[in-house]
């Protein structure tokens, strides 16, 4: 038997761009998604904490070191620039995978950059 669990949390990050002319998806900051695991074309489940809005859409990378954080196309409805967010990348694991499993936690400040583990 498999059983979903989060594989990846991208842990209160803030929109900085919301662009409704754009086909649609996540732009995510590349070393954030490095970090995480998340690949490009990805599916990622996102939460925005100020309207309890939760999607679903597929990350792409953004500019590496900059701190993107943007709604492209439908998911520009789902907040506005300085939201903030949760972004969740989930996985199927065995019986065996889920007693070791931990999953990457990427802890961000107000401007996207990574905070140090406690």
């Amino acid at each position: 038997m498999f059983r979903q669990l989060l594989r990846a949390k991208i842990h209160r990050a803030t929109v900085t761009e919301s662009n409704l002319d754009y086909e649609g998806s996540l732009t995510i900051d590349a070393e954030l998604m490095e970090r995480a695991g998340i690949l490009p074309y990805e599916l990622v489940m996102v939460s925005n904490l100020n309207n309890g809005e939760r999607f679903s859409t597929y990350a792409l990378p953004g500019a590496r070191g900059q701190g993107e954080i943007i709604l492209n196309g439908p998911t520009a409805r789902k907040g506005v620039v300085g939201d903030q967010i949760i972004i969740f990348c989930y996985e199927y694991y065995d019986e065996e995978e889920v007693k070791h499993h931990e999953p990457a936690i990427i802890r961000v400040d107000r401007h996207n950059r990574p905070l140090e583990s406690p």
